[in-house]
């Protein structure tokens, strides 16, 4: 027994690990043949179903014993490992391994077996197993140390030892086994509907096809009304989002818009100056307001259409969701299934838009100053004074304190000048001088104008004076008055004119009437817009597309002359489907069951050991289907 030798040919793999390992490399072996063959014998025992038969030579060393090092690193509670003690036979005289069969040297739960193997001129002269077995069975006779240990003795012991540690097993884990091949046959059974079968006939790809695109028709109406099978339960999806799109976004997004915010005091002075025209009117104009609320209203039309985009995108990413795995089998057809979806919804989605435009343009063309919900104008003006008087309020005791406090100032001002003595006073009865107006240079005129010629008699300015009151409106001015007037020029009006800095009181009434008016006929377009937007967007693109999908995939998809073009399947579906029928064929032959019972205290036939461990072994490979395949002759052969 040269070397390692396995036979894994049993769920309770039976490895035997040789104490005398190749540690010196041989001929073409590799030099690091020791560390090779030392992976390889752990890759084996490692497993918790493996039964380590770890022999070692009985006139050596049991403690420096390599099966047992190895199997101790496998196994530490030697609960798996079963020692087995070799060349009993050519053990110095006076020495026996009754101590090793027995434990006392290192421990093991499955106990040790000795055995007594034909030598090497036994081999030379083709000496047979039978014989070996009899002269075995004569050496422990004839030994009385090994008269009480006959369990323990011998290549039959070993065997039976081995059947009876296989046969507990099987009784263990078979019903665990039985539960995991039902399993995995069901599992694999689901696969192998998924990748569905072909067939040529032109009955049987329409109905391949048809059904393909009934089950994708069904599943987006099923996520879009919320009755899907695969609902997630960590994230919206599917028409909640949709319901998400417009309540919280949209809804909730014109409610935060203020239609006043980008209108200032002098956008609305301006606009009410125009609309007075040439005159001053003393009511406020209906014009400037129905201009002002019309651009707010046409504020609302890009956030509508950019939620009848948000609910395209979401009805798009819902298509997405519909991809069956059998769908998948078909590259092309998933092309154009994806083609058509996608050419659908935005179909859908242009007379919604167009249909938002109207609705938007609606509200502009008509203001309904009649709706009960408007404050109306005589409501407004009332609100206005209201709000002006308490400001007026407000800053008048604000002025008083401020004047008050100055009044005080000048009282104590005025003490302080009364108290000082005044020298050179000037006598009460002195003619008070003639007030001259700031600014003038000269007397003033009978017109009470200065002017602005200096010192001028009176009798020349008088004649001039009668002269041009008297004169005709054809009569042109002589020189002479020419140079007594100057030509009064007027400044031109700027290129861009625009209202004064000093806003009156009448304004400001205008100005926040007009804001009123403003905020209470926007507040009833905003909610006309939430209402009917989504409307329009649910029956032109969400709903059409609910009912229609169905429709439009049978017009465009199902025709005779395309069936075998988009029913080409993939290659590695086909090399899929192959694969899963042979799993399932080794699964089916692995579910039989033996109706005849094991019992632990007889020895169970060879038939009935290979057909039990063949059936644990095909479980157990089931994770690996290559090695299925590569076995297929090894099982049916045994099977």
């Amino acid at each position: 027994m040269g070397g390692v030798s396995s036979h894994s040919w049993s769920a309770v793999h039976e490895f035997l690990c040789n104490s005398q390992r190749d540690s010196v490399p041989v001929g073409d072996q590799p030099t690091d043949i020791e560390a090779r063959v030392r992976t390889m014998i752990l890759s084996y025992i490692k497993h918790k179903t493996c039964i380590i038969l770890a022999v070692s030579p009985a006139n050596a060393d049991l403690a420096n014993s390599d099966a047992l090092q190895m199997a101790r690193i496998a196994d530490p509670d030697g609960s798996r490992t079963i020692g087995v003690i070799s060349k009993l036979d050519i053990m110095d005289r006076g020495t026996d391994a009754r101590s090793l069969l027995l434990g006392n040297v290192i421990p093991l739960r499955l106990g040790y077996v000795g055995v007594v193997n034909r030598s090497q001129e036994d081999i030379s002269r083709n000496r047979s197993i039978r014989d070996a077995l009899t002269n075995e069975e004569n050496f422990f006779r004839s030994r009385p140390v090994y008269h009480n240990l006959s369990d323990r003795c011998g290549v039959p012991q070993l065997a039976k030892k081995l059947n009876t540690i296989l046969v507990q097993h099987i009784k263990a884990v078979l019903p665990d086994l039985k539960s995991r091949i039902s399993n995995q046959m069901i599992f694999l059974q689901k696969e192998l509907t998924s990748y569905g079968e072909l067939t040529d006939s032109k009955s049987g790809q329409a109905a391949l096809l048809l059904g393909i695109i009934t089950k994708y028709s069904s599943d987006y109406q099923s996520i879009v009304e919320g009755n899907y099978e695969e609902m997630s339960t960590t994230e919206l999806s599917g028409g909640a989002r949709i319901h998400y799109i417009f309540q919280e976004i949209f809804v909730r997004g014109l409610e935060e818009v203020d239609p006043c915010d980008v209108l200032t005091d002098e956008d609305i002075r301006t606009a009410i100056q125009n609309a007075t025209g040439p005159k001053n009117v003393l009511f406020v104009p209906e014009v400037p307001f129905e201009v002002l609320v019309r651009r707010q209203i046409a504020r609302l039309l890009e956030p509508s259409l950019q939620c009848a985009r948000y609910i395209y995108d979401e009805l798009v990413k819902i298509s997405q969701r519909c991809e069956s795995y059998e769908l998948q089998r078909f590259p092309l057809l998933r092309r154009r299934i994806d083609e058509v979806v996608a050419n659908f919804l935005r179909d859908g989605l242009a007379p919604a838009e167009t249909m938002i435009g109207h609705l938007i343009e609606m509200e502009m063309d008509y203001i309904n100053t009649s709706h009960p919900a408007f404050l109306g104008g005589s409501k407004a003006v009332e609100v206005a004074l209201q709000q002006q008087r308490s400001s007026m309020v407000l800053t008048s005791n604000t002025i008083k304190a401020k004047d008050m406090h100055d009044c005080k100032e000048t009282r104590a001002e005025r003490l302080l000048i009364l108290e000082k003595p005044t020298k050179n006073k000037k006598p009460h009865n002195l003619q008070r001088e003639k007030p001259v107006l700031s600014g003038s240079s000269g007397p003033v005129g009978s017109w009470g104008i200065p002017s602005i010629f200096g010192t001028i008699e009176k009798s020349s300015s008088d004649g001039d004076k009668e002269h041009i009151l008297n004169r005709g409106h054809s009569e042109p001015i002589q020189g002479s008055v020419e140079s007594s007037y100057a030509c009064i020029q007027l400044r031109e009006p700027p290129l861009v004119l625009r209202v004064n800095d000093v806003q009156t009181e009448h304004e400001s009434v205008e100005i926040s009437v007009t804001r009123l008016l403003l905020n209470s006929y926007y507040d009833i377009a905003r909610k006309n817009i939430q209402d009917s937007v989504p409307k329009a967007i649910m029956h032109f693109l969400v709903n059409h597309s609910r009912r229609e999908l169905q429709s439009v995939f049978i017009r465009k998809l199902y025709r005779e002359n395309m069936f075998e073009e988009m029913l080409q399947e993939k290659e590695e579906i086909a090399a899929k489907r192959k694969r899963c029928k042979e799993i399932l064929r080794v699964l089916q032959q692995a579910a039989w069951v033996p109706t005849k019972p094991l019992h632990s205290d007889k020895t169970p036939n060879q038939v009935q050991i290979t057909k039990l461990t063949l059936h644990i072994e095909i479980v157990r490979n089931v994770k690996s289907p290559m090695c299925i395949h590569n076995d297929r002759t090894f099982y049916e052969q045994n099977l």
